[in-house]
Formats: structure tokens, sequence, C-alpha cells
């Protein structure tokens, strides 16, 4: 039953973003803590916790390219990559999400999320590794199941990561091309959520303040994103 849940998980997983998005807009109602201060702080986490999991991201893909897609949508995998952040943790991209996903749920202060959006998710991508691992188990045989013995499956051991990162290189053109749409999308909605509440809690005057910070900051942000897309398209910046 997980295993086929994981892999129809895996053939719509784009679409788990714009519904945490629903979720967290939909939710302003049932806050997880109403104090000012204390909401500012959670912000705070958030962007915190996101970050590191943008970290953990681009430190996984700038050391080794792996086909992230699948094929057809279906999990594939060409060989086994043990190399990079995968010596250190089976599912590092997956980690990087969740981190992602919870960072910006606790910034949105949204019970809804809480108790309903992260169990999901955290289900959600149990489900797509327990697909990835039954299909790599039957591909690679003993290879795998040593990898597994040798490797946690989400919790990271970081000890030799500076030796992984020199025999890999790293790649700043690939980080680039590869993360430059995830890490716009959360920074988006990050930037969306706190000026939402920023905007409530403020008089007339404040809250044209708001919105002009706002609006720059987006505008930056959108023109990094057009940037590393139009370098992408020209092929001066290439994901392989």
């Amino acid at each position: 039953m997980m295993i086929a849940c994981g892999k129809w998980f895996f053939r719509y997983r784009n679409c788990f973003f714009p519904v945490f998005l629903v979720l967290l807009f939909l939710s302003g109602a049932w806050p997880i803590v109403q104090e000012r201060n204390l909401v500012t702080w959670l912000q705070v986490a958030g962007l915190v916790i996101a970050l590191a999991g943008q970290g953990l991201r681009a430190l996984t893909v700038a050391l080794v390219y792996i086909k992230r897609g699948g094929k057809d949508k279906q999990v594939y995998a060409a060989r086994l990559v043990q190399e990079g952040v995968f010596a250190h943790c089976r599912n590092p991209l997956y980690l990087g999400n969740l981190l992602i996903l919870a960072g910006v749920g606790l910034a949105s202060n949204s019970m809804l999320f809480a108790l309903i959006g992260m169990p999901f998710f955290v289900y959600a991508y149990r489900a797509i590794i327990a697909a990835e691992e039954s299909y790599l188990r039957e591909k690679f045989g003993e290879e795998f199941e040593a990898y597994c013995k040798r490797v946690n499956r989400m919790v990271p051991n970081f000890r030799g990561v500076r030796e992984s990162m020199r025999n890999a290189g790293f790649h700043w053109r690939r980080l680039i091309a590869k993360e430059y749409q995830t890490a716009y999308q959360w920074m988006a909605a990050y930037l969306v959520l706190v000026t939402k509440d920023l905007y409530l809690r403020s008089g007339q005057e404040g809250r044209r303040q708001i919105l002009w910070v706002f609006s720059l900051l987006l505008v930056l942000l959108t023109g990094a994103f057009l940037l590393a897309w139009s370098l992408k398209k020209t092929r001066i910046l290439r994901a392989d």
C-alpha cells in the first residue's frame, strides 16, 4: 500500500507546493500564537529552517548530478548515487524539501498546516521514499543493501563532508540552473506570507510602506529568477 501510494505521489509531487500555499493562505483564522513578538519569532525561526533546507538541497545538487525527475514520471535511476551528500544521507533532497515546507509553514503561524499540512507532506515523502527504495533494492540488490547499512535514510551524518566536497567538486552553474525555481517559489511564498501578516496588523499609512517594500523585494527576487531562467535557456548555465 505504501509503495503504491509512493508511486502516485512521485508522479504528482510537483503539485505539492501549490496545495501547500492554498493551505497557508486559507488558514488565517487558526493561528498558532497571537502575541506579536511570538509571531515575529516564528517567522524568523521559519526562515532559518527553510534556509537550512535550501542549503542542504544546494549542497546536494552542487556536489553530484542526479536525475531527479524519474523517467516518464516513474521512479528511475541509471545508477546508485553514493557520492557527495548521498554518502551522508540517502534522501537529502527530500529532507531539504521537508525543512523548507516546515520553515515556511512555521512562518505562516498556521495551526491548520501544523495539524494537517505537515503530517500530509511527511507521509507523502515517506511513501515516495518507500517506492524508490523498492525500485532500487530490486535493481541494485546487494549494492543497495550495503548502502542502506552504511548511510541513514533521513538523518544526515556530516562526518567527512569536507572530503566529499573535495572529491566531488562544487558546481555553481549546475546549482543555480537546478535550484533557482525551488528557491524562488519558497522565498516568494515566505515574502507574501510575512507581508500579509504585517499588512493586516498595520494602520493605513503603515500598509502603504509595507506594500512598497514588498513590491521592491518581489521585483528583485523575480528579476533574479528571470536572470537565472534566461541564462539556463541560453545554455550559459547548464544543469548537467
